[in-house]
């Protein structure tokens, strides 16, 4: 018996779904499932579950494995599942399941044009942050189809993405502080009663890890006594929404980064108050896996806590808002200021493709050019 099952949206519309056993594939001997998807109501779903089972009992029903956009992404995702991270496939099936497939699911594959992926991408730019993320990735599943002799052209990639399109929104760009913010922010930290959240936020402002990687840390990765921290891990999470241990984000990539005394000083601190605050608990912290950030029940702490963390202090000192990834995006920023070089950077912060490197690079040398002349104008003070 089929299941019609409902999902929702990001948005919170909710949507009507099923998945529809159609028999055996003559080639291979395996059993043939079509999904459909996208309804908005389970009414329709219904429908359309009752003229599929009817072309099926009359022997007219084929498998549209590439007619529908729906249907190459489904053949689609399947091979993509084993090129990526648990983690990464995850966060792009969210993509698909809230922002994709329910306005293009049902598109005939090869009658889509230009005009119709325009319309889309239009409509992400007007309501979503990381629109060209989401216009990526609709791009794939149109490069597959290409790739399976379906269509012979993708026309995501003839969409005309207009200036502001092209240059990120003032939001988008601006998530990070400067200096002066930096030190500011620390400062109203130090003084709320969350010593774990102010060692975990220093660390990740003076050595530009990720904040998976932060998480992921154990006390035997850090070498108090030459000032080095070792990254070759970081907290993920896959399917099922559990949380897990992978390898760092650059692939095969084991980095040992050099700290600051005064950071490590506040790592040690740290060390012994969770010491004292787990033993209350009846928790022992001397074992030689435990986490440097874990929760009270000495697990790993979930990653949307740091955002709650850092939200709670911005909002009570009326600090400039950026989120826990712009402390990244902070260090990297002031390496550049202080003098560091391309190479030395990317190192640091573990980055496999400089190109990464090289656009916060861009951004740190025009945002010099631009105090440039006021800097003359003022030295000369006349």
């Amino acid at each position: 018996m089929t299941t019609i099952n409902s999902y929702s949206l990001q948005n919170g519309d909710k949507r009507y779904q099923f998945q529809l056993y159609v028999g055996v594939d003559p080639l291979t001997g395996k059993e043939q499932r079509t999904t459909r998807r996208g309804f908005k109501t389970k009414k329709e779903a219904q429908l359309a579950l009752s003229r599929l089972q009817l072309e099926i009992d009359k022997g007219t029903f084929r498998k549209r494995t590439a007619e529908t956009y729906n249907d190459i992404y489904d053949l689609w995702v399947e091979q993509y599942k084993n090129t990526v991270e648990a983690s990464t496939f995850v966060k792009t099936t969210g993509i698909f399941k809230n922002h994709i497939l329910p306005g293009m699911g049902s598109y005939k594959i090869d009658k889509v044009n230009v005009q119709t992926c325009q319309k889309h991408v239009n409509e992400w730019f007007k309501k979503l942050q990381k629109y060209r993320a989401v216009r990526s990735y609709a791009s794939k599943v149109f490069d597959y189809a290409v790739t399976l002799g379906v269509i012979t052209d993708n026309p995501m990639k003839r969409v005309t993405m207009s200036k502001s399109m092209e240059t990120p929104n003032e939001d988008e760009a601006i998530n990070y502080y400067t200096k002066e913010q930096l030190v500011h922010f620390l400062k109203c930290l130090e003084e709320e009663n969350n010593y774990k959240a102010y060692a975990l936020f220093r660390l990740l402002a003076f050595s530009g890890m990720r904040k998976g990687e932060a998480l992921a840390l154990q006390w035997y990765d850090l070498n108090f006594k030459v000032g080095e921290i070792r990254i070759n891990k970081a907290l993920a999470r896959g399917e099922g929404n559990q949380l897990y241990v992978k390898t760092t984000k650059t692939k095969g990539s084991i980095r040992t980064i050099k700290m600051d005394k005064v950071t490590m000083d506040i790592l040690e601190d740290w060390k012994k108050r969770q010491k004292q605050d787990y033993l209350k608990l009846g928790i022992n912290t001397l074992q030689p896996k435990q986490l440097v950030f874990s929760n009270e029940h000495n697990e790993y702490l979930q990653p949307t806590k740091t955002r709650k963390w850092i939200v709670q202090v911005q909002d009570k000192f009326d600090l400039v808002k950026i989120t826990t990834h712009g402390l990244r995006h902070t260090h990297c920023s002031l390496l550049f200021e202080a003098g560091a070089s391309i190479k030395e950077v990317q190192d640091r912060l573990g980055h496999g493709d400089v190109q990464t490197t090289m656009n916060i690079y861009t951004h740190v040398t025009e945002k010099a050019k631009e105090t440039a002349a006021e800097k003359f104008a003022k030295y000369l003070n006349i």
